[in-house]
């Protein structure tokens, strides 16, 4: 009997059991496909890096002495389509069985359960064995509860799997250091050289963008960071639990024109694409605590966006499939202005935290969350027109995590199913966590006057328009109580300017 399996772009993980054994009678299928490339507009090394990770792992199962069908995007024999190339293949290996892992996305999952329809032979589904929880475990933790949230999730998976507890108990006696990982960066400590091994991809760009490939962001393709492999990954891993996680705590919430990745991991592709696993992650994390290399706030921190929010999301993205993406609870219409494709605005804020984005392929949470997805909420943005631009842009953008941040953490679309309020905020926390505001063509400090930040008018009448919809929440009680002293004629000049924003948004 000879079985068929599929590897699917996000699934690099050469630890997986099925690569255990080397059966002759096993083949394996990795393609390189239009439908993949196309079906949102995506950054060219996000496109490359996916590409070159699929090339290496085949190249890596063959030298183990795995049989393998790689299509590249120019085979002849290649349909651009899994279930056409998939049916081919079958005939062509006369295969008697396909096996595929389970996918992330709902449209994968969707479109491979299918499969059996058109394969013509037996079609059977394994775990990617990567996640540290289900698919329906936060649908399950959650039910007949009108609010999910992380926190009481985070806990649960806590204590279920004993990563930094004390019995019963959280280590430290908290459950969240969070307040003590809110500090700006000054300059010290430095921050960290980008130590990561450049590739040469020029000749794998040059297929891509001769197939009429459509993408947009700068390609680097001679000067790729991004890891190929497990074993670069962790590479990166190791460098960043012995060199970055220390001061990771302190600064994860930090943005300067100094430095594009401060003391972040750069490890969320890796992670995303199943070369590391989050327990691992997670376990090299706790073990730098407890050889007391880096503080339990910095650690905890990190842990907590691995198997706190990571899972969390990718939880709320299956309870809520098909659909999720359609949420538009603010009603909110309004088209991305150009410069979310050219990064060319006066807002310094804004340049540099899409520009780094168009560069790298990458921004770190504060920059996706509180720069732009801050301004997208404020001026009010189709969500959905974001969310497709944040699924394309960012190098480990998939869309089961994706999605939820940027549907409900970032744009409240969900109306608060994942979120207790909107993450807004005037040009003060912008300026408070970051050197963007000093030479901005802004002035952050004013409100209505001719070049005062943008984000302090629409901040006010974001609030102001959506009234009936937050007044009661007891997390925004403070910004209503001040709308209740301003004076009646700044009330009237803080719309009028917020219009004006609006409909000069694209000169911005």
């Amino acid at each position: 009997m000879t079985t068929l399996r599929l590897i699917l772009g996000d699934q690099l993980n050469p630890t997986h059991r099925w690569f255990e054994t080397v059966d002759p009678d096993i083949h394996y299928t990795l393609m390189e496909i239009r439908s993949e490339t196309d079906y949102v507009l995506h950054h060219a090394q996000k496109i490359i890096a996916i590409f070159a990770g699929m090339r290496d792992l085949a190249a890596q199962l063959k030298r183990s002495g795995h049989t393998v069908h790689y299509l590249t995007l120019d085979d002849p024999s290649n349909q651009q389509d899994f279930a056409a190339n998939l049916t081919a293949l079958v005939k062509t290996t006369g295969a008697d069985r396909l096996q595929y892992q389970m996918p992330d996305e709902w449209r994968l999952d969707q479109s491979l359960q299918q499969l059996t329809q058109t394969v013509g032979v037996p079609v059977d589904c394994v775990d990617s064995e990567h996640f540290m929880t289900a698919r329906d475990t936060v649908a399950t933790l959650f039910k007949g509860r009108k609010q999910w949230r992380m926190e009481n999730f985070y806990r649960h998976v806590r204590q279920t799997t004993d990563v930094l507890m004390a019995g019963k108990q959280p280590v430290g006696d908290q459950w969240n250091f969070d307040a003590e990982n809110r500090k700006p960066w000054r300059g010290e400590p430095p921050a960290p050289i980008d130590r990561r091994r450049a590739h040469d991809h020029s000749a794998l760009w040059a297929v891509i963008q001769s197939h009429g490939v459509k993408s947009f962001g700068q390609a680097q393709a001679d000067d790729f960071r991004w890891p190929l492999n497990r074993a670069q990954a962790l590479e990166d891993l190791e460098h960043f639990i012995d060199q970055v996680l220390p001061s990771f705590g302190d600064f994860q919430d930090a943005m300067s024109v100094k430095s594009w990745r401060l003391f972040h991991a750069l490890i969320s592709f890796a992670l995303n694409t199943k070369m590391l696993s989050p327990r691992e992650v997670v376990d090299s994390a706790e073990r730098a605590w407890q050889n007391g290399h880096a503080p339990l706030a910095a650690v905890e921190g990190f842990i907590r966006q691995i198997m706190g929010w990571r899972e969390y999301v990718r939880g709320i993205y299956w309870s809520q499939m098909p659909g999720y993406e359609e949420s538009n609870a603010l009603e909110h219409h309004r088209p991305l202005p150009p410069w979310f494709w050219t990064g060319q605005t006066r807002m310094n804020c804004l340049s540099q935290s899409i520009g780094q984005s168009l560069e790298y392929a990458y921004a770190h949470h504060i920059q996706r969350l509180m720069v732009i997805g801050n301004f997208a909420l404020l001026a009010g943005l189709d969500p959905k027109a974001v969310h497709h631009w944040y699924l394309g842009i960012y190098i480990d953008a998939f869309e089961w995590v994706e999605m939820p941040n940027t549907v409900g953490m970032s744009q409240f679309a969900d109306g608060g199913l994942l979120a207790s309020k909107p993450y807004v905020s005037s040009g003060a926390y912008i300026d408070r966590m970051s050197d963007y505001c000093k030479g901005c063509h802004y002035n952050r400090k004013e409100r209505t006057t001719e070049k005062a930040c943008p984000f302090n008018a629409l901040y006010w009448d974001f609030y102001l328009r959506h009234e009936p919809t937050f007044a009661k929440n007891p997390r925004i009680g403070m910004a209503y109580r001040q709308i209740t002293k301003m004076a009646p004629d700044d009330v009237i000049s803080i719309k009028q300017k917020a219009a004006e924003i609006l409909v000069n948004i694209d000169q911005l």
